[in-house]
């Protein structure tokens, strides 16, 4: 994961393979230290909605 980080932390997503529905989320953790400070950066958010979007196109 720290390749991946580095090269774009904002943007890195998980996909969990093997389940029976779609999930993908967030390469971050949750952080709590900084919730409801409007601090945090939706990008990795963003990026994984947008993928699971994709992949759900591509598996109808």
């Amino acid at each position: 994961l720290i390749p991946v980080k580095t090269l774009d932390f904002h943007g890195g997503i998980n996909i969990t393979l093997g389940l029976p529905i779609l999930r993908t989320s967030p390469d971050h953790g949750t952080a709590l230290d900084i919730a409801g400070q409007n601090k945090a950066n939706p990008s990795s958010t963003i990026a994984a909605l947008k993928r699971a979007a994709q992949l759900a196109r591509n598996a109808s």
